[in-house]
């Protein structure tokens, strides 16, 4: 953390430095000067802090917007920044907002997970999370899908670092948040403009045909919110095979629609038909994580993309899913685990040319999951 923004954590944050200082809790949420509450352990929890007076909270979310160089007062009432340590920070003054000044601190996470830390926490099996790791080997184009806060950016940390080595990696952010451990990784962020310091706006689908030029191995787009997802499905299908991205949605079946959407966005003159044969034939894998009641964090579908049938419909089937088999009387916490369900993808021949240790038989499902599954596939039926 830089000199500055310990001063500033020291003196008009103190109401909330211990918060900050609290490696459990992942977000504080500010609801004007007398409410906040925290996230810890994927539940949002009240805590007694308190700031003062509004205007002593107005007078901090102030400095921080200062200690970006960004204005934050009536003509600029809103701030979306990043910290100098990582952090992300939302706020929205006394006028806009009826509760006063809100604010919404996520904190940045300097320890880097991997599969074999989310098999432990219960988030996958070991078996899809192996699936995983070769599918970025052999180079799968893949979207990881979620609501906010449903670990889309750890996921995508995760599956990033295991490229090979021989690779180039290009990643195209609008605010740089991942931390991908490769070995050739250029990162790119995109720019607001600022007149007062001679700013222009870069946008992320100017970086993106940037990027194509930078001789890239595989892209991956930090988040798809606009209609950068047409340019990252050029992509995917142009040779530029184990791109990424994440987007929000609730199901792997939602995030093609979503993609689509967001396809039409632009000023694109491509038929909403060609957009989606395209998402049909350039997306192979989902990847599918969920926030839970019980606060956890899980991987609930790790499904492959097969195109759009006759009727213009995305066809997706399950590899692997997060079954739950019951909840924990004392804890409340969700029981239950991820199984295959019984679908070998179709570039599963590529697992055997590469002579990886994918076996068809990883995909059976047990037989307890059997009838969950069955169940599962009437309900969409």
């Amino acid at each position: 953390m830089s000199e500055f923004l310990r001063d500033l954590l020291d003196s008009q944050l103190s109401p909330i430095k211990d918060l900050l200082d609290d490696p459990d809790v992942s977000e504080i949420m500010i609801n004007g000067h007398s409410e906040i509450f925290i996230e810890r352990g994927g539940l949002i929890l009240p805590v007694p802090n308190k700031f003062q007076d509004e205007m002593t909270l107005r007078a901090a979310m102030i400095a921080i917007a200062r200690s970006v160089k960004r204005n934050l007062d009536e003509d600029h009432p809103r701030l979306d920044a990043r910290l100098q340590d990582g952090s992300r920070v939302a706020v929205v003054l006394d006028g806009p907002s009826r509760n006063g000044t809100i604010c919404a601190i996520r904190k940045f996470k300097k320890e880097k997970l991997r599969l074999t830390d989310l098999v432990k926490f219960n988030s996958i099996s070991s078996d899809a999370a192996r699936f995983l790791d070769r599918c970025m080997y052999i180079g799968v184009n893949t979207l990881v899908s979620g609501g906010t806060g449903s670990g889309k950016t750890t996921m995508l940390n995760i599956l990033g670092s295991k490229m090979p080595d021989t690779q180039r990696l290009l990643v195209i952010e609008d605010s740089a948040e991942l931390q991908i451990k490769a070995n050739h990784v250029v990162q790119l962020e995109a720019q607001k403009a600022d007149p007062s310091e001679g700013k222009i706006e870069v946008t992320i689908r100017e970086l993106m045909e940037s990027a194509l030029r930078l001789r890239p191995d595989r892209i991956i787009v930090g988040e798809v919110r606009g209609p950068e997802a047409l340019d990252l499905l050029n992509a995917m299908g142009t040779g530029h095979d184990g791109s990424m991205g994440t987007v929000h949605s609730n199901s792997p079946l939602d995030a093609c629609t979503r993609m689509e959407t967001l396809c039409l966005m632009g000023e694109t003159k491509i038929p909403p038909d060609a957009i989606r044969k395209m998402i049909g034939s350039t997306i192979q894998l989902i990847v599918q994580c969920s926030r839970y009641h019980d606060g956890g964090r899980r991987t609930s579908h790790i499904s492959e993309v097969l195109g759009v049938d006759e009727h213009g419909r995305y066809i997706v089937k399950d590899i692997f899913r997060w079954v739950q088999k019951g909840r924990d009387p004392e804890t409340k916490k969700i029981i239950g685990e991820m199984v295959p369900c019984g679908y070998v993808p179709t570039f599963y021949p590529q697992f055997v040319t590469n002579r990886l240790d994918i076996k068809k038989s990883m995909f059976k499902p047990p037989e307890w999951a059997v009838p969950h599954l069955l169940a599962e596939r009437k309900k969409v039926a």
